[in-house]
């Protein structure tokens, strides 16, 4: 299955409010706001060192510092609404995509990029206009689009994910990052996203699941004991540390205050930790993007040099392809990129590529279990409904059935898991058995095309029922006849969630926790 999503990134004019209040246009006001703003950024930030760094270092000249706080000033007039966007490729999306995307399409090497953006924006213009949210649009719920930062594109961006890599993304939630990269797995390999902290973990799942990705699974552990059990295990890994986010300050003001509360010495230690433990987890020849939303070189550029210290088997990798508004990262690492606010459309970031030595080989990392060429028995109300579904064409791959706890699993074939681990999900939900009855999952709705159940009904966007069976209310659908079962919901041709049809009206199954509210 291949869905194409845009990640789209939007700033609003609640979000891009700066340190300073109002924007005042007159050339002598804004010249005066701009100089108290710097000295308001030098007392909460580092920033001056950062700065001064850069000039010593010719990555930023005089005249960019000023441009640099022109950036934390709010816009004036209307909101550009096409700030940015990225393609990802899993499931496919609507016909008209191909459209004005290729600049975007040549990127990322997307060859058939099936909606179009200037339909997709205008959808945004007008929920935007609505004084609403983009996230209530049918398209959003189908999981063919994502919100996304510009700048936190970078890093999944750069990390050169092949179809079948085991990839490890050790910091995920909410899952801008992770749902790139599963993407790009295309259906092959296997990502294991983990966030330490449990509730972001089940937002990190929520996502992945929207977007129809079954090779996965999702954990929330401490990385020590991720460590413990996948010793040299991964062909890449990404590591978007927590940091002291001076680069989210024009974004999310509130940040000025946790960085008083904790700055960029406390979240090196962190740091330091993390990309260690990251390190020993890659195979050899594997590759390691490491990423902040802060300016600190401490945090930066500092945590790459105790990589190298205590792992000298790391190198720096030079990126084959550097976008304009890039910044190199403080010498000895200006193969890093360095993003700041007044080159892009978009928040501070920091990332770097590296690569693990071939001959750095200490264990042997995870074992594969030997597949047996049989396939584990399917319970016989799951057989019945996934019937039609096997015979389409789907989960024909390497994998195997899982039946546990009265839930059915469709595992893959390179399952990255442990029982000494807590995991919230691993594969694929197909759905659960209830007193000899099958009921199945959002998760395999998802996951499907329209194509491959027996049973659907396509809705466009703008039909009032979509909104209706996205809120969990019953909806009619007297074209649906005197047909009855299970039926699949969808949008524009895309899944959206399951449904009881009896005699032209559709009982809701829509996951409860996931309704538009």
């Amino acid at each position: 299955k291949i869905r194409t999503t845009i990640i789209i990134t939007m700033v609003t004019e609640k979000e891009s409010k700066g340190l300073m209040g109002e924007y005042n246009s007159d050339a002598e006001r804004k010249n005066e706001r701009i100089s108290q703003l710097l000295n308001e950024l030098y007392s909460l930030t580092d920033f001056e060192g950062v700065l001064t760094k850069s000039l010593e270092s010719e990555h930023i000249t005089s005249s960019d510092i000023f441009h640099m706080a022109e950036c934390y000033e709010p816009p004036v007039g209307n909101i550009d609404y096409d700030k940015e966007r990225c393609i990802n490729t899993i499931d496919s999306a609507l016909e008209k995509m191909t459209e004005g995307l290729s600049d975007v399409d040549k990127m990322l090497n997307v060859k058939d990029v099936l909606p179009s953006i200037s339909d997709v924006m205008e959808v945004i213009k007008k929920y935007y206009e609505d004084d609403d949210i983009i996230s209530k649009h049918p398209w959003y719920h189908a999981g063919l689009y994502y919100m996304q930062e510009p700048s936190a594109m970078t890093p999944a961006s750069i990390l050169p994910v092949k179809e079948g890599d085991l990839v490890l993304d050790l910091c995920a939630a909410p899952g801008g990052k992770a749902t790139e990269l599963g993407a790009r797995l295309n259906g092959t390999g296997f990502l294991l996203a983990n966030d330490i902290s449990s509730s972001r973990a089940r937002a990190l799942l929520r996502n992945l699941e929207r977007f129809g990705i079954g090779n996965m699974a999702v954990c929330s552990e401490d990385p020590e004991r991720l460590v413990q059990v996948f010793p040299e295990t991964f062909d890449k890994i990404l590591v978007d540390a927590p940091c002291s986010g001076e680069g989210m300050f024009h974004k999310e003001p509130q940040m000025t205050q946790y960085w008083e509360e904790h700055g960029p010495e406390y979240y090196s230690e962190i740091q330091k930790k993390l990309i260690l433990q990251a390190a020993d987890m890659l195979k050899p020849g594997g590759m390691l993007v490491y990423s902040t939303c802060t300016f600190a070189p401490l945090e930066n550029e500092g945590t790459l040099s105790w990589l190298l210290e205590n792992r000298p088997e790391f190198h720096l990798v030079k990126l084959s392809e550097r976008y304009a508004g890039f910044s190199a990262g403080l010498s000895p690492f200006e193969d890093a990129v360095r993003i700041f606010p007044q080159n892009m459309d978009g928040e501070g970031h920091f990332a770097a590529l590296l690569q693990k030595g071939e001959d750095s080989l200490t264990s042997d990392g995870q074992q594969k279990t030997k597949d047996s060429g049989k396939k584990n028995k399917i319970p016989s109300a799951a057989e019945e409904f996934l019937q039609p579904i096997l015979s389409a064409g789907c989960f024909s791959g390497d994998g195997d059935w899982m039946f546990r706890d009265e839930k059915l699993y469709y595992i893959p074939s390179q399952p990255i898991t442990s029982k000494k681990l807590r995991f919230l999900r691993t594969g694929l939900l197909a759905g659960e058995c209830k007193k000899n009855r099958f009921e199945p999952s959002q998760a395999l709705a998802m996951a499907l095309r329209q194509a491959e159940f027996p049973l659907t009904l396509s809705l466009p966007a703008s039909d009032g029922r979509i909104v209706r069976y996205l809120k969990g209310e019953t909806i009619d659908a007297p074209e649906m006849g005197a047909k009855k079962g299970w039926i699949l919901i969808c949008t524009d041709g895309y899944p959206l969630g399951f449904g009881k049809l009896d005699r032209g009206r559709i009982k809701n199954k829509y996951n409860a926790g996931w309704r538009m509210l």
